[in-house]
């Protein structure tokens, strides 16, 4: 897997953040920009060149799949060498395998259509809103998720409100879990969040392991190891 780490995507430097917003310029395709994270060699990303070979697979791996588990599938998915330790391509990845699972436990979409907007959507979600904004891009990709196959727009009154307790509830269990950030931990949480909150509220029941064991652990240097739920007892 040549893409695990979390350290840059050029260099393999480790990552630095900022506070400030930095004048930065892509080293993959020399756009200007505006970002928070460089390398300590000076590299810097953009979240669209980090990700687009990451939501490509995610897209056509959720296309051509009959899993019910989104747990089970999103591991799958994560073993591929396009989807980093962290990044932004986990927020597709959540309301992808969501979607799919959905389809495949009986719920009534149009996966191409969905995926689709699903895809739109998630795109415009950048890296880092975990820490920069306060809310986990896995939370809103889950909520995306919903909005989608709840038809929901900002004028919906049920729909709006149920979105918002996903949401909600996804990000009060990130936060019990705490920090760092880590996006296989808040992938795994939102989406078993969004499993139980559908099968409570909507009565489609996908499937999910009884206990989610993580195996990503030697590509983030954060780990939280023992205090992470999903650490390897």
């Amino acid at each position: 897997m040549t893409m695990l780490h979390s350290n840059c995507a050029i260099c393999g430097l480790p990552l630095v953040y900022s506070n400030d917003s930095l004048d930065v310029i892509c080293a993959i395709c020399g756009k200007p920009d505006s970002g928070h994270c460089v390398c300590e060699g000076g590299h810097y990303v953009c979240d669209e060149c980090h990700r687009r070979a990451g939501v490509d697979l995610i897209v056509d791996r959720c296309l051509h799949s009959d899993c019910a588990n989104p747990i089970e599938f999103a591991c799958e998915i994560m073993g591929a060498d396009a989807i980093y330790a962290n990044g932004p391509e986990h927020h597709s990845l959540v309301g992808a395998v969501l979607l799919c699972a959905y389809k495949n436990s009986g719920g009534e979409i149009e996966l191409v259509e969905a995926l689709d907007e699903l895809r739109h959507r998630s795109m415009q979600i950048p890296g880092g809103t975990c820490g920069y904004w306060g809310c986990c891009g896995a939370a809103i990709s889950a909520g995306q998720f919903h909005s989608i196959i709840t038809d929901a727009t900002p004028l919906s009154e049920d729909a709006w409100a149920s979105g918002a307790r996903l949401t909600s509830r996804i990000l009060g269990r990130h936060a019990d879990i705490g920090g760092p950030r880590c996006c296989k931990r808040t992938a795994f949480t939102a989406i078993l969040e969004a499993a139980d909150f559908i099968s409570e509220t909507m009565g489609i029941s996908m499937e999910t392991p009884e206990k989610v064991t993580c195996t990503f652990m030697s590509g983030n240097a954060q780990c939280k190891r023992h205090s992470c739920p999903y650490f390897p007892a």
